[in-house]
């Protein structure tokens, strides 16, 4: 391992595996187990890279784990969009893929031996009796039924699985400590009866597991030794250590926690995400402006990219709330390395060099990456019109503006030539519909022989008789404040309304024709852009914008 790598819960793993410890001469076991309610975000990345990121670390293994306790809310489309996400960053669970409905059987009889020894029982408190009966830090809780004989639990509980109640009627609570300090521990509820179709038990079970009995059965179950968790399970320990010890399980895994991630102009609610998909504030689950994994690789997000955020935001055992810049760093970083170069014109106008013979047309070599010696060069077209951008262009230049302007400096065309602005055509309402110049035919490729020095800036270009029409989304941040989630359930007023902007007719060069996703470019001077994996056709191409190229984070 990779000692430069190490943190809180990989130094009590190696106590843990060490001569004389818990799991001395056992291979690490994690396991990674969402909840298939919704996508993967790039909060359940975290998690997920600390899952089987540390049983990489170790020569261990991580399991995958559906967490579909709760019947209400799991679909089979989140399950494969979740095994997706995670094939996609490069981790694997071989044929180590379970359901945790799959262990109702086991869990049920583990809860029938906790009723024999005397340490659950059926009690009947409506909703209402229980919080009145909860009691505070200085009031113990208390339950009228707490010391119902065990062959009545027993009976009871079997007559629950069969059916025989209505919902709300029993639950199976646990026999600990009605006033532990520990609010978790106070008798805490370990089956309710709910009568709903189970997305792949059916109607077979009418009672299901809390969580907090049913994990660490599972767990146990699995061989896990290690159970990763996130920050608000930590009150929880003593429960899962409960549970662990006091049924015949063949293990007892050990839970650690660590902080969540917090992202700011971001929301992590699943219920919250559903929301803005379900009431149209975003396209979809894969929006390009969504935390989902799936969103993110839409925008053009890579892998490893989002691998190396994790990293870096490393592992802590407090809250804190990271800068989405870093985000768009880790990304710059990774795409800077590999991504192509290429030149597109996202708000064209047309460009006459008066000076270049009509019908000629030649070609130019150009760098795909000058970060990449062995990536190369291409064959670019150039001839009398091109477009360029229309912020290149002012007929009346402000201050040290060096673009192009009527009797301007000259300006560079990256990879072609120099030339210098001598006018411009305009419609009958005045709009510039056409820049003309003239170039110097002496300075193809680079400076002109005479050496003299450009004082305009260089400008990107594409050739009007070979430019590929495509739409172009620029994508910023979804919320305008950094804490969405300050605003409770109004956060959706927080959306900002320009964080899309999407432009047609922009005009690409040849190469970027036909191109099919997955695909990273750095259009020069504008950012990084990706063909977009849904709406994209080679008759119609479509690119996101990724991220920008100027880098705000302060490293």
């Amino acid at each position: 391992m990779d000692e430069s790598s190490s943190n809180f819960i990989r130094e009590f793993i190696k106590e843990d595996i060490a001569p004389g410890g818990r799991f001395a001469g056992m291979r690490v076991h994690t396991r990674f187990p969402p909840e298939p309610n919704g996508y993967l975000h790039i909060g359940h990345c975290k998690a997920l890279c600390i899952d089987f990121g540390t049983a990489e670390a170790f020569g261990g293994i991580c399991n995958l784990r559906m967490d579909d306790t709760n019947p209400a809310k799991e679909d089979t489309e989140y399950v494969e969009a979740i095994q997706q996400d995670i094939r996609w960053l490069g981790f694997n669970w071989d044929d180590r893929f379970y359901y945790g409905s799959d262990y109702f059987p086991q869990t049920y009889e583990y809860a029938v031996e906790l009723i024999k020894k005397g340490l659950a029982y059926v009690c009947e408190l409506t909703p209402e009796q229980f919080r009145e009966y909860r009691g505070d830090v200085g009031t113990p809780a208390r339950s009228p039924w707490r010391d119902r004989p065990i062959e009545e639990s027993l009976d009871l509980f079997e007559r629950m699985k069969n059916g025989e109640f209505p919902e709300g009627k029993y639950t199976l609570r646990a026999k600990i400590d009605l006033a532990s300090g520990n609010f978790n521990m106070r008798d805490p509820v370990l089956y309710r009866i709910r009568y709903i179709e189970h997305h792949r038990q059916g109607t077979k079970w009418c009672i299901f597991p809390m969580y907090d009995f049913a994990h660490p059965i599972q767990d146990a179950l699995e061989g896990i030794t290690h159970s990763l968790c996130s920050l608000e399970y930590e009150e929880h320990r003593p429960l899962y250590d409960w549970v662990v010890n006091n049924v015949s399980v063949p293990g007892k895994p050990r839970q650690i926690e660590f902080a969540r991630l917090g992202l700011d102009h971001t929301v992590m609610s699943k219920r919250k995400l559903r929301r803005m998909v379900e009431e149209g504030y975003v396209s979809g689950w894969d929006d390009p402006r969504m935390p989902t994994l799936c969103g993110l690789r839409r925008r053009g997000y890579t892998a490893k990219s989002i691998r190396d955020f994790t990293d870096r935001i490393g592992v802590s055992k407090v809250n804190s709330t990271v800068e989405y810049a870093l985000l768009e760093a880790c990304l710059r970083d990774d795409l800077n390395a590999h991504a192509l170069r290429r030149m597109a014109v996202l708000r064209p106008v047309k460009l006459t060099i008066t000076n270049y013979p009509e019908g000629q047309t030649e070609t130019l070599e150009v760098e795909n990456n000058p970060n990449d010696p062995e990536a190369g060069t291409r064959p670019l077209s150039f001839s009398r019109n091109l477009y360029v951008e229309a912020d290149d262009f002012l007929e009346t230049p402000v201050p040290k503006y060096k673009r192009l302007f009527p009797g301007g400096p000259e300006c560079r065309l990256k990879g072609a030539y120099l030339i210098r602005c001598t006018g411009c055509v305009k419609d009958e309402a005045g709009n510039v519909v056409e820049i003309l110049a003239e170039y110097d035919p002496d300075s193809r490729g680079g400076d002109p022989a005479d050496g003299r020095k450009v004082k305009g800036a260089t400008l990107h270009w594409v050739d009007a008789k070979t430019a590929v029409d495509a739409e172009v989304r620029l994508y910023s941040n979804l919320f305008s404040e950094a804490d969405p989630d300050a605003h409770g359930n109004d956060f959706v007023d927080c959306i900002d309304p320009d964080s899309l902007e999407t432009l047609t007719g922009c005009k690409l060069e040849a190469s970027l024709g036909g191109v099919e996703a997955p695909a990273d470019f750095q259009f020069l001077r504008l950012g990084y852009f990706c063909v977009d994996n849904v709406d994209s056709t080679p008759e119609h191409p479509v690119f996101n914008r990724a991220v920008g190229l100027k880098d705000s984070f302060k490293k």
